[in-house]
């Protein structure tokens, strides 16, 4: 016990060191301010609806079911990749003053610094940055077969009814490597129906079994799992949320639940999705799949590049190893990369020296 504490501010000055590294690296321009439309509703909360903390920003927005809610995870690793999803955002709604961003970061990360950077490049932006501890999560993981799948910041999107203030009842969750170029309020209205708790563009040609282990397979009791639905793949980058319904059916403790069988038995490879699928495939409502045209980043081993799908794109996504900053940079860009660039943000040496 006696060097616990030594290594614990070893780690901690790591911690620090590293952090005010990327910051120096990291600098990102002021993104244009865009505005609403004559047509957009103003968005004010209801006064009996007043539950968050007053010291946070817009508040007074948070609540209104007419602000379009965005939620997205926050690091250091992919900042780069979430301003460019927050511009495209902004740069095609027709009322982008009435978006309201929930940020949800490691309760370990630098906050401060994270809200420092949204506001200096989105000095009007309507947000909230919300800390995820990531032991609560830790120990449900299982190693996948890309370790980035198995940050504990890639299931927060699993406890945003948990998160996020009752009143904000549906919420679009966004990956951070995606770009829209359609008016994101079109996408947030999508109809649910009478039971569906969440909607996603479903891929019904996917191969749907091999997301599960011929363990899982070859079980007598689980593969009735989907005996009543007709499951399809979709990609949880891209989700409408009813956190009312999810609430209701506590469908985190569900998704937990087939976390802790994996502990015990391997039934799947491939991080965060898995879960998802065994709750929700078959029962989620349809959205059209121009708003996911997904596996641009390639696979999760190489990450070649990818043509888009067929048909009309309102959003792309660099799913796959492979995300378009970092090829940028290596100067190897795919060609669908060209259409990320125009919302990077960050400051070139050039500039910072200027």
């Amino acid at each position: 016990m006696k060097y616990f504490k030594p290594v614990l501010y070893f780690l901690l000055f790591v911690s620090l060191f590293v952090t005010n590294i990327w910051a120096q690296k990291q600098q990102f321009r002021e993104a244009p301010q865009f505005y609403n439309s004559q047509d957009c509703p103003s968005i004010t909360a209801d006064d009996n609806e007043a539950e968050v903390d007053p010291d946070e920003n817009d508040n007074n927005h948070i609540c209104s079911d007419h602000a379009v809610h965005v939620a997205m995870t926050l690091d250091t690793a992919y900042i780069r990749g979430s301003m460019a999803a927050i511009l495209s955002v902004l740069q095609h709604s027709s009322c982008p003053q009435n978006v309201f961003f929930h940020f949800v970061a490691s309760a370990s990360a630098n906050a401060s610094l994270l809200r420092a950077t949204l506001s200096a490049s989105f000095p009007y932006l309507k947000f909230q940055i919300y800390p995820f501890d990531d032991s609560a999560v830790s120990g449900l993981i299982s190693t996948s077969i890309r370790s980035a799948l198995d940050c504990p910041l890639n299931y927060a999107r699993s406890y945003l009814a948990n998160l996020l203030p009752l009143c904000v009842r549906r919420v679009v969750y966004l990956d951070s490597d995606l770009i829209l170029v359609d008016d994101i309020a079109n996408l947030a209205a999508t109809e649910l129906g009478d039971k569906s708790v969440l909607a996603a563009p479903e891929y019904c040609n996917a191969n749907f079994t091999s997301y599960f282990t011929p363990s899982f397979w070859s079980n007598p009791s689980l593969s009735l799992t989907f005996a009543n639905r007709k499951p399809c793949y979709f990609n949880t980058g891209v989700m409408v949320i009813d956190l009312d319904r999810w609430r209701a059916g506590d469908y985190t403790s569900k998704i937990e639940e087939w976390m802790e069988l994996q502990k015990r038995m391997r039934i799947y490879e491939l991080g965060s999705l898995p879960p998802f699928l065994l709750v929700f495939a078959g029962n989620i409502a349809p959205v059209d799949h121009r708003w996911n045209q997904h596996g641009l980043g390639g696979d999760n081993f190489r990450g070649l590049c990818r043509d888009l799908h067929p048909g009309p794109v309102s959003l792309l996504h660099w799913s796959g190893k492979g995300k378009p900053w970092a090829r940028l940079d290596a100067n190897r860009p795919c060609p669908l990369d060209a259409l990320w660039a125009p919302y990077d943000l960050l400051q070139t040496p050039f500039v910072l020296d200027s």
